[in-house]
Protein backbone atom coordinates (compact mmCIF):
# COMPACT_ATOMS: atom_id res chain seq x y z
CA UNK A 1 0.00 0.00 0.00
CA UNK A 2 1.54 3.18 -0.86
CA UNK A 3 0.91 5.97 1.60
CA UNK A 4 -0.26 9.12 0.09
CA UNK A 5 1.43 12.66 1.34
CA UNK A 6 0.53 16.54 1.19
CA UNK A 7 3.54 18.79 2.04
CA UNK A 8 2.92 22.21 3.54
CA UNK A 9 6.04 24.25 3.53
CA UNK A 10 6.11 28.38 2.59
CA UNK A 11 9.59 27.43 1.38
CA UNK A 12 9.56 26.00 -1.80
CA UNK A 13 13.11 24.80 -1.88
CA UNK A 14 12.42 22.83 1.16
CA UNK A 15 9.24 21.58 0.10
CA UNK A 16 11.59 20.33 -3.10
CA UNK A 17 13.80 18.99 -1.15
CA UNK A 18 11.48 16.91 1.31
CA UNK A 19 9.26 15.44 -2.17
CA UNK A 20 12.40 13.84 -3.45
CA UNK A 21 13.34 12.11 -0.56
CA UNK A 22 9.97 11.58 0.25
CA UNK A 23 8.89 9.93 -3.95
CA UNK A 24 12.28 7.94 -3.12
CA UNK A 25 10.49 5.70 -0.95
CA UNK A 26 8.94 2.68 -2.55
CA UNK A 27 5.66 2.75 0.16
CA UNK A 28 5.34 6.67 -0.32
CA UNK A 29 4.12 8.95 -2.50
CA UNK A 30 3.59 12.93 -2.45
CA UNK A 31 0.48 13.80 -4.10
CA UNK A 32 0.57 17.76 -3.38
CA UNK A 33 1.83 20.83 -2.30
CA UNK A 34 0.80 23.41 -0.54
CA UNK A 35 2.39 26.91 0.10
CA UNK A 36 0.42 27.95 3.14
CA UNK A 37 -2.19 26.84 5.31
CA UNK A 38 -5.33 27.99 3.40
CA UNK A 39 -4.14 25.84 0.66
CA UNK A 40 -2.83 23.03 2.80
CA UNK A 41 -6.51 22.90 4.26
CA UNK A 42 -8.09 23.16 0.65
CA UNK A 43 -5.72 20.20 -0.98
CA UNK A 44 -6.63 18.25 1.92
CA UNK A 45 -10.35 18.01 1.27
CA UNK A 46 -9.29 17.36 -2.59
CA UNK A 47 -6.71 15.12 -2.87
CA UNK A 48 -7.58 13.22 0.67
CA UNK A 49 -4.01 12.32 2.13
CA UNK A 50 -3.03 9.51 4.23
CA UNK A 51 -0.57 12.03 5.80
CA UNK A 52 -0.24 16.02 5.64
CA UNK A 53 3.56 17.03 7.01
CA UNK A 54 2.62 20.61 7.82
CA UNK A 55 4.85 23.65 8.74
CA UNK A 56 3.66 25.72 11.72
CA UNK A 57 5.20 29.38 10.28
CA UNK A 58 3.10 30.11 7.35
CA UNK A 59 1.82 33.02 5.59
CA UNK A 60 -2.21 33.69 5.76
CA UNK A 61 -3.03 30.52 7.47
CA UNK A 62 -0.43 29.15 9.87
CA UNK A 63 0.17 25.49 10.13
CA UNK A 64 -1.59 25.09 13.90
CA UNK A 65 -4.52 26.97 12.76
CA UNK A 66 -4.51 24.76 9.30
CA UNK A 67 -3.98 21.72 11.38
CA UNK A 68 -7.17 22.69 13.43
CA UNK A 69 -9.49 23.08 10.52
CA UNK A 70 -8.35 19.94 9.26
CA UNK A 71 -8.74 17.66 12.59
CA UNK A 72 -11.93 19.16 13.67
CA UNK A 73 -13.60 17.71 9.80
CA UNK A 74 -15.07 14.57 9.59
CA UNK A 75 -14.79 14.04 6.32
CA UNK A 76 -11.24 14.37 7.22
CA UNK A 77 -10.82 11.82 10.09
CA UNK A 78 -8.31 9.07 7.74
CA UNK A 79 -6.04 11.94 7.36
CA UNK A 80 -3.06 12.61 9.59
CA UNK A 81 -1.15 15.49 11.02
CA UNK A 82 2.88 15.33 11.22
CA UNK A 83 4.22 18.51 12.39
CA UNK A 84 7.80 19.75 10.96
CA UNK A 85 8.95 22.74 11.97
CA UNK A 86 11.82 24.62 12.83
CA UNK A 87 10.46 25.39 16.39
CA UNK A 88 10.28 22.46 18.72
CA UNK A 89 9.26 24.37 21.43
CA UNK A 90 6.72 23.20 24.31
CA UNK A 91 4.46 25.88 23.67
CA UNK A 92 4.06 24.63 19.70
CA UNK A 93 3.78 21.26 20.92
CA UNK A 94 1.06 21.89 23.21
CA UNK A 95 -1.03 23.63 20.44
CA UNK A 96 0.16 21.09 17.85
CA UNK A 97 -1.73 18.52 20.25
CA UNK A 98 -4.97 20.32 21.18
CA UNK A 99 -5.34 21.11 17.58
CA UNK A 100 -5.27 17.04 16.80
CA UNK A 101 -1.61 16.56 15.33
CA UNK A 102 -0.79 13.16 15.20
CA UNK A 103 2.83 13.77 15.35
CA UNK A 104 5.64 16.54 16.46
CA UNK A 105 9.47 16.30 14.60
CA UNK A 106 12.18 19.05 13.75
CA UNK A 107 13.35 19.68 10.43
CA UNK A 108 16.86 18.39 11.69
CA UNK A 109 15.49 15.24 11.54
CA UNK A 110 17.45 12.77 9.29
CA UNK A 111 16.00 11.44 5.95
CA UNK A 112 15.23 7.58 7.04
CA UNK A 113 13.94 9.09 10.19
CA UNK A 114 11.54 11.32 8.28
CA UNK A 115 10.20 8.44 6.24
CA UNK A 116 9.73 6.95 9.19
CA UNK A 117 7.93 9.15 10.64
CA UNK A 118 5.51 9.25 7.97
CA UNK A 119 4.89 5.82 8.07
CA UNK A 120 4.52 5.68 12.06
CA UNK A 121 1.60 8.49 11.91
CA UNK A 122 -0.02 6.83 8.90
CA UNK A 123 -0.88 3.58 11.10
CA UNK A 124 -2.01 6.03 13.80
CA UNK A 125 0.55 6.21 16.07
CA UNK A 126 2.07 9.01 17.61
CA UNK A 127 5.70 10.31 17.23
CA UNK A 128 6.32 12.12 20.38
CA UNK A 129 9.51 10.58 22.36
CA UNK A 130 8.82 9.77 26.15
CA UNK A 131 11.05 12.68 27.56
CA UNK A 132 8.90 15.42 25.08
CA UNK A 133 5.67 13.87 26.50
CA UNK A 134 6.66 14.20 29.87
CA UNK A 135 8.03 18.08 29.52
CA UNK A 136 4.61 18.63 27.48
CA UNK A 137 1.97 16.74 29.73
CA UNK A 138 3.93 18.34 33.13
CA UNK A 139 3.88 22.26 31.64
CA UNK A 140 0.71 22.34 29.57
CA UNK A 141 -1.94 19.47 30.01
CA UNK A 142 -0.92 18.45 33.74
CA UNK A 143 -3.07 21.42 35.37
CA UNK A 144 -4.74 21.02 37.66
CA UNK A 145 -8.39 20.64 36.12
CA UNK A 146 -11.88 18.93 37.94
CA UNK A 147 -12.66 15.97 36.59
CA UNK A 148 -16.68 16.28 35.22
CA UNK A 149 -19.00 13.69 35.58
CA UNK A 150 -18.53 13.30 31.29
CA UNK A 151 -14.66 12.69 32.01
CA UNK A 152 -16.05 9.85 34.37
CA UNK A 153 -18.36 8.56 31.98
CA UNK A 154 -15.38 8.23 29.49
CA UNK A 155 -13.16 6.10 31.58
CA UNK A 156 -15.98 3.66 32.90
CA UNK A 157 -16.24 2.45 29.36
CA UNK A 158 -12.87 1.23 29.56
CA UNK A 159 -11.96 -1.93 30.80
CA UNK A 160 -9.09 -2.52 33.39
CA UNK A 161 -6.24 -3.46 30.95
CA UNK A 162 -7.41 -0.80 28.48
CA UNK A 163 -7.13 2.07 31.34
CA UNK A 164 -3.53 0.31 31.88
CA UNK A 165 -3.08 0.66 28.60
CA UNK A 166 -4.10 4.52 27.86
CA UNK A 167 -2.05 5.36 31.46
CA UNK A 168 1.03 3.68 29.73
CA UNK A 169 0.47 5.17 26.68
CA UNK A 170 0.34 8.76 28.25
CA UNK A 171 3.76 8.39 29.45
CA UNK A 172 5.05 8.29 25.84
CA UNK A 173 5.64 4.31 25.25
CA UNK A 174 5.35 2.65 21.71
CA UNK A 175 3.28 -0.28 21.32
CA UNK A 176 6.60 -2.47 21.45
CA UNK A 177 7.65 -1.07 24.47
CA UNK A 178 4.18 -1.47 26.54
CA UNK A 179 4.50 -4.62 24.88
CA UNK A 180 7.79 -5.33 26.52
CA UNK A 181 7.11 -4.04 29.55
CA UNK A 182 3.48 -6.07 30.58
CA UNK A 183 4.78 -9.11 28.56
CA UNK A 184 2.43 -9.19 26.00
CA UNK A 185 2.38 -9.23 22.00
CA UNK A 186 2.69 -5.60 20.28
CA UNK A 187 -0.72 -6.95 18.26
CA UNK A 188 -2.64 -7.78 21.67
CA UNK A 189 -1.11 -3.84 23.23
CA UNK A 190 -2.64 -2.18 19.19
CA UNK A 191 -5.86 -4.32 19.65
CA UNK A 192 -6.28 -2.76 23.35
CA UNK A 193 -5.50 0.87 22.37
CA UNK A 194 -7.45 1.02 19.38
CA UNK A 195 -10.73 -0.16 21.26
CA UNK A 196 -9.68 2.51 24.10
CA UNK A 197 -9.40 5.38 21.16
CA UNK A 198 -12.71 4.65 19.65
CA UNK A 199 -14.22 4.28 23.13
CA UNK A 200 -13.05 7.92 24.54
CA UNK A 201 -13.46 9.31 20.64
CA UNK A 202 -9.78 9.81 20.42
CA UNK A 203 -8.50 10.30 16.83
CA UNK A 204 -5.11 9.42 17.40
CA UNK A 205 -2.86 8.12 20.10
CA UNK A 206 -1.63 12.26 20.48
CA UNK A 207 -5.55 12.59 21.59
CA UNK A 208 -5.76 9.64 23.97
CA UNK A 209 -2.50 11.29 25.68
CA UNK A 210 -4.50 14.52 26.38
CA UNK A 211 -7.91 12.68 27.77
CA UNK A 212 -5.38 10.23 29.63
CA UNK A 213 -4.23 13.53 32.02
CA UNK A 214 -7.01 15.52 31.34
CA UNK A 215 -9.61 12.86 32.99
CA UNK A 216 -6.61 12.30 35.87
CA UNK A 217 -6.25 8.76 34.01
CA UNK A 218 -2.75 9.71 34.06
CA UNK A 219 -0.67 11.71 36.33
CA UNK A 220 2.04 14.75 36.30
CA UNK A 221 4.73 14.31 39.19
CA UNK A 222 6.10 18.20 39.62
CA UNK A 223 9.53 18.06 38.73
CA UNK A 224 10.01 14.71 37.61
CA UNK A 225 7.77 14.02 34.41
CA UNK A 226 5.13 11.42 34.32
CA UNK A 227 3.88 8.96 36.74
CA UNK A 228 4.57 5.17 35.36
CA UNK A 229 2.17 2.44 36.36
CA UNK A 230 4.49 0.38 39.03
CA UNK A 231 5.32 -2.97 37.86
CA UNK A 232 3.12 -4.54 40.11
CA UNK A 233 -0.08 -2.67 38.02
CA UNK A 234 1.14 -3.99 34.85
CA UNK A 235 2.69 -7.54 35.68
CA UNK A 236 2.06 -10.68 33.55
CA UNK A 237 -1.71 -11.29 33.03
CA UNK A 238 -3.07 -14.13 34.71
CA UNK A 239 -3.85 -16.40 31.79
CA UNK A 240 -1.65 -16.92 29.08
CA UNK A 241 -3.69 -15.29 25.98
CA UNK A 242 -1.83 -12.35 25.95
CA UNK A 243 1.57 -13.44 26.49
CA UNK A 244 4.09 -12.79 23.79
CA UNK A 245 4.36 -16.12 21.02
Amino acid sequence: MTLRVLLADDQALLRGAFRMLLDSADDITVVGEAADGGEAVALTRTLRPDVVVMDIRMPETDGLTATSQICADPELRATRILILTTYETDEYVAQALRAGAAGFIGKGIGAEDLLNAVRTVAEGDTLLSPAATRSLVTRFLATPRTVTPHHSEQLAALTPREREMVALVATGLSNQEIAERMFLSPFTVRAHVQRAMTKLHARDRAQLVVIAYRTGLAHATPGAGTDLPSQSDTGRPADGTDHQP
